[in-house]
């Protein structure tokens, strides 16, 4: 993922627009758009500036990576557990309208999934405005947590077309869809910063050139 990818994922996660992130480093909205474009690139103060407010270090802005998962090799069989687990309750809860169960809290929407040592519980509340968090707990212990707000933004959203772009999450993408997918008229992206012990992203959708939905996200491991 180059620089400009990794800004607007960070700007958006902050709940920045392009001209309050330029309010903030003291440059033009234009600078920033321009920047996020991948048509120039910011100087060394202005770098510095974005790695003291995203709290991120010079080096991740300024080094292109792969958003794929990287694995720790001493945590493989473990990390590659939890991923799989992740993907196999993401095809059986929320986006296969299936193991709905009693709410958590008042007013929420929970979904529970268990198999072996591994049990997936997501819970949001609201509903064209959302929030919720999933998590994955290993022998009784949280080993995987994520939370997401996102928000519909036209009323030409469908909500089956987010739930058949969730199920074709892969092990390369396992957050919450794949990078893009497209179905008919409408069209899924994602971009993730990060890998599976601690990222964050953003998703979209768009109805032909029209975006009718967003929703932020951020997580990792959490033992």
């Amino acid at each position: 993922m180059i620089f400009s990818e990794k800004l607007q994922i960070l700007r958006k996660n902050k709940g920045l627009t392009q001209e309050a992130l330029a309010d903030k480093l003291g440059v033009s909205r234009q600078a920033v758009a321009k920047w996020e474009a991948g048509q120039v690139y910011p100087d060394i103060s202005n770098l510095i500036q974005i790695s003291e407010l995203m709290n991120v270090s010079v080096d991740y802005l300024v080094k292109d990576q792969d958003c794929a998962v990287s694995i720790r090799k001493q945590q493989d069989t473990d990390i590659d557990e939890i991923i799989d687990f992740r993907l196999e309750a993401n095809v059986n809860t929320y986006a296969a309208f299936s193991n709905e169960v009693e709410p958590t809290r008042p007013g929420s929407h929970d979904f529970r999934y268990e198999n072996g040592r591994y049990m997936y519980h997501d819970t949001y509340v609201g509903g064209e405005r959302f929030a919720g968090e999933e998590a994955v707990w290993r022998d009784g212990a949280a080993v995987y947590a994520m939370n997401y707000m996102g928000r519909v933004l036209g009323d030409g959203f469908s909500g089956n077309f987010l739930k058949e772009a969730l199920r074709a999450a892969d092990r390369r993408m396992p957050y919450r869809g794949p990078e893009i997918y497209q179905s008919g008229e409408y069209t899924y992206r994602c971009r993730v910063t990060g890998d599976v012990a601690w990222f964050q992203g953003y998703e979209e959708i768009y109805r032909g050139d029209e975006k009718v939905y967003e929703c932020v996200f951020h997580g990792g491991l959490t033992e």
